[in-house]
């Protein structure tokens, strides 16, 4: 359970610097297409960083291990979906944004375990 939340302030950690790196680092040297593709990369990785602390306070309060679950597909969906993101707007190899929609997948199933997690609860 603690381990998604240092995972969380990880990502969070994370989220912020690559914001900052794209903003920063980046600007002028990608296309603008190229940069909303980042700016999305760093937009749902903290969306969902947020997220991974939410189901681990859950988690400690609750001890439900769907929770847990729900976090760690939001943190694999970060890893694919942000990271692909990362990787084609440094690259612009599109085998890596073939690969983004396996972590939307990822959120996606995190969000529903997350639901089933809060009615199993109530």
């Amino acid at each position: 359970m603690k381990a998604l939340l240092l995972i969380g302030a990880i990502n969070g950690f994370i989220a912020v610097a690559l914001g900052a790196f794209g903003a920063h680092g980046l600007e002028g040297k990608l296309s603008e297409k190229l940069m909303g593709t980042w700016e999305k990369a760093v937009q749902y990785q903290m969306f969902h960083t947020i997220a991974i602390f939410a189901t681990g306070i859950l988690a400690l309060k609750t001890g439900l291990g769907n929770y847990m679950t729900a976090g760690w597909f939001f943190f694999a969906g970060i890893i694919i979906f942000s990271g692909s993101l990362y990787l084609y707007s440094l690259t612009e190899t599109k085998t890596f944004a073939m690969v983004t929609p396996i972590g939307g997948v990822a959120f996606l199933i995190g969000w529903i375990v997350l639901g089933y997690a809060i009615m199993k609860m109530v």
